[in-house]
């Protein structure tokens, strides 16, 4: 495992991070309990020092199977990244910019960016506690919330970095408009955003932004939520409640079996997976400084922590490149 200095932070992080989305459950066709821990406890034992995840994961499920899941461990040893700003519960009484519903079944669940002072407290506290830690190492505005001042969003990260509950402070889904306006209140340590093989649109303008203000990026949705391994289209069925169901159809089928023909006999001359080879290649990626990779089992996690065992040549980088060109 490599571990990556963020930004312009302290904090070394493993270029492989544990994403806990999918251990929460919701919109994931639910969770196995001890699979979720059994994983995380994989990804610590095989050098994944950093757990990425947010109270909307599971509606807090995901930060309570953590707690338990480190409950006894070095807390040194291990690096939370936590989120806020996603409300499900209604306690922000209608305000902030409504996102989408998370109900399923006939339920309805409606949950709104939001993003104000008070909201940033009430939810640092509330995942302190589900997380059974007295800090948290990243903590990072989930999305952006357009009915609350950036600054005033940044100035309560400022006071949470103050008062020693949170070591730095992070943004997913900035902009590069958002990044510099947050500039104005305060030294941002990351950005997270969605990036993969098929998704490059921040080496345009936010990969150069970030590089020149020392801002870590936290790659996301590397395998397209596990599009990119190619088993979906090896008869694998998801369940009625998984997002993933209407999350693919945004790529065209074709293409994607076309990048993925091509990275098979490459993955299997190196005796690994698709997945890992694609791990590997966007951790090697410029300006990304550690990438999430979800796992619902330990040996889905200890697959994930592998990836960073394997070498890719410049030529073999190069091959893959002129792949995804097609693709894109």
């Amino acid at each position: 495992m490599e571990y990556r200095k963020l930004g312009n932070t302290a904090l070394n992080l493993s270029a492989i991070t544990h994403g806990a989305f999918a251990i929460g459950g919701t919109m994931w066709g639910g969770n196995e309990k001890q699979d979720s821990i059994g994983a995380i406890h994989a990804s610590i034992d095989h050098g994944v020092t950093t757990i990425d995840t947010a109270p909307f994961y599971g509606f807090g499920l995901s930060e309570e199977l953590i707690g338990e899941a480190i409950k006894g461990k070095d807390r040194t040893k291990i690096q939370l990244l936590n989120k806020f700003g996603l409300v499900w519960d209604g306690s922000n009484n209608g305000k902030g910019e409504f996102f989408f519903d998370a109900g399923a079944d006939g339920k309805s669940i409606p949950v709104y960016k939001y993003a104000s002072k008070a909201n940033v407290i009430k939810e640092v506290e509330e995942g302190l506690k589900r997380l059974g830690t007295d800090y948290i190492d990243l903590l990072q505005l989930h999305w952006p919330d357009e009915t609350t001042a950036i600054d005033e969003t940044m100035e309560a990260l400022n006071l949470l970095v103050q008062q020693g509950k949170i070591l730095a402070a992070g943004v997913s889904n900035y902009n590069l408009a958002q990044l510099k306006e947050a500039k104005q209140t305060i030294i941002l340590a990351s950005n997270q955003v969605s990036y993969s093989m098929l998704n490059r649109a921040i080496e345009e303008t936010i990969i150069p932004y970030t590089l020149e203000n020392n801002i870590g990026i936290i790659a996301y949705s590397p395998l397209e939520r596990g599009l990119l391994t190619g088993k979906y289209f090896k008869d694998v069925r998801l369940k009625s409640n998984d997002h993933r169901n209407g999350y693919f159809g945004q790529f065209d089928p074709e293409k994607v079996k076309a990048l993925i023909s091509i990275l098979e006999p490459l993955a299997e001359s190196k005796n690994t997976t698709v997945a890992q080879l694609v791990l590997r290649w966007t951790t090697l990626q410029k300006g990304i400084t550690i990438v999430l990779a979800g796992s619902r089992n330990a040996a889905q996690a200890i697959d994930n922590a592998k990836s960073m065992d394997i070498s890719i040549s410049a030529n073999e980088l190069d091959i893959i490149h002129q792949a995804i060109k097609a693709v894109n």
